[in-house]
């Protein structure tokens, strides 16, 4: 089995961001079925701009480490950009994941864009509400 690095198990043991939003302007809920991990990303929007994120992830080292990495890679950043975050940006910040443990980024990645795409949702229908 290969080694996590060093950045991976920072994240493991102290993760970044643990927690719910309250009132989030987006939320995304994945799961793989076949390793078991479950992923829930929070996202909080202020002009354009991701001002938080949360997350809560019941799986293993490498699903809490890519979770908390990627809520770090989008705070800061306009919805744009975060939807430009992949996979493999999430494992190349934690200093690469083993193959085996990909998958558990590509989680990460696919929470984010459920977020990002529920965030999208809720300000159409915003605006579809006032325009009314």
């Amino acid at each position: 089995m290969e080694a996590y690095s060093e950045k991976v198990m920072e994240h493991f043991r102290n993760p970044r961001n643990v927690g719910e939003i309250e009132n989030p302007d987006g939320i995304g809920k994945v799961g793989n079925p076949v390793c078991g991990d479950i992923m829930e990303l929070y996202i909080k929007v202020k002009d354009n701009v991701i001002t938080d994120a949360k997350f809560k992830t019941f799986g293993c080292g490498a699903a809490i480490a890519t979770s908390s990495m990627v809520t770090e890679l989008v705070k800061g950043k306009t919805v744009d950009e975060a939807m430009k975050v992949s996979n493999r940006a999430v494992a190349e910040a934690l200093g690469g994941l083993p193959p085996i443990k990909m998958h558990c980024s590509v989680l990460a990645e696919e929470a984010l864009k459920k977020a990002l795409d529920d965030y999208q949702r809720r300000t159409v229908k915003k605006l579809s509400g006032k325009a009314a």
